[in-house]
């Protein structure tokens, strides 16, 4: 399956956009215009990196980082904030060779880990992190579990 993160920008800001997930995920994540919007704003131009899934030249999903590189804690600069697969393309194995092109591209930029957060009610989303080894790390971050993968 040939997967491919593309920068989001004016060719494919709107369709980004229009992808969606199940009414029942909707409560695990922001809508990808609402991503959108955060990585534009002033304090995060520098910090959000949002990305367009592509499978076969295919829009399929969104996913976000967040590289805090100016972080004082050398341990809370790598952060995986979004990530979503259409609700048309999942359950097709997108998720699984998605999450390899991100942590892939983490690693391609030098990062060490990944931290990412989610809610403890995210069975599917847990079993799919935990499956490429990430753990909970016993931190909250906003009411979510915080589970980190060593690259």
């Amino acid at each position: 399956m040939n997967i491919e993160l593309r920068t989001v920008d004016d060719t494919n800001e709107a369709e980004v956009a229009s992808l969606k997930v199940w009414d029942t995920q909707k409560q695990y994540i922001a809508s990808n215009r609402q991503s959108l919007k955060t990585a534009a704003e002033p304090e995060y131009t520098e910090i959000a990196r949002p990305f367009a899934i592509y499978a076969e030249g295919k829009l399929i999903g969104f996913t976000m980082f967040a590289f805090e590189l100016t972080s004082s804690d050398p341990n809370d600069r790598y952060w995986l904030w979004r990530f979503m697969i259409d609700r048309n393309f999942q359950g097709k194995g997108y998720g699984s060779a998605a999450l390899e092109q991100i942590i892939r591209y983490f690693q391609s930029q030098g990062a060490d880990h990944i931290l990412l957060s989610t809610k403890e009610s995210n069975i599917t989303a847990l079993s799919l992190y935990h499956r490429y080894g990430f753990t909970e790390t016993g931190e909250m971050n906003d009411g979510e579990i915080v589970l980190r993968l060593n690259l």
